[in-house]
């Protein structure tokens, strides 16, 4: 089953604006797309929506490939008990995000579009998470992120 999304994530994931598409959208130039009330529903296809070729005007500039890495989201379980007894100031973030080698940290994350968790106790990550969430979607820290050193 593919899955589906809104103009403003769809617009993200091509790396236009949420203007120009709902410009394709008008023209019916995005596939399987529908409207339900004043919502536009945009089907997925291999991550990405599929955009058809128009008869004039310059070719598009949007991507033609999903986005390029997995993410990996774990929360630090030690962090969050070592968190207890310290000032807020003191804390440490417990919420870390892996992708492409870089390694985030940050408190609160918010994962704009779809995502899957995935408990696997046979073949932790490198770090020895067990659980974790993995999305190939844009993912922004709320309140700021920290490098890996913190």
């Amino acid at each position: 089953m593919n899955k589906c999304v809104g103009t403003t994530e769809a617009a993200s994931l091509l790396g236009i604006s949420s203007r120009r598409l709902r410009q394709l959208l008008e023209k019916g130039r995005v596939r399987g797309a529908y409207k339900t009330g004043k919502f536009w529903i945009i089907p997925l296809f291999n991550y990405l929506p599929q955009i058809t070729k128009g008869s004039r005007g310059p070719k598009g500039k949007w991507r033609t490939s999903r986005p390029p890495a997995l993410a990996k989201i774990n929360v630090n379980r030690n962090h969050i008990g070592s968190n207890i007894k310290k000032s807020p100031k003191d804390r440490k973030p417990v919420i870390s995000v892996k992708r492409s080698g870089n390694n985030l940290y940050g408190n609160e994350v918010e994962i704009l579009g779809p995502c899957k968790i995935v408990y696997n106790p046979d073949h932790p990550l490198d770090c020895g998470a067990r659980l974790w969430i993995e999305t190939f979607s844009d993912i922004h820290f709320i309140g700021g992120s920290f490098p890996a050193s913190r």
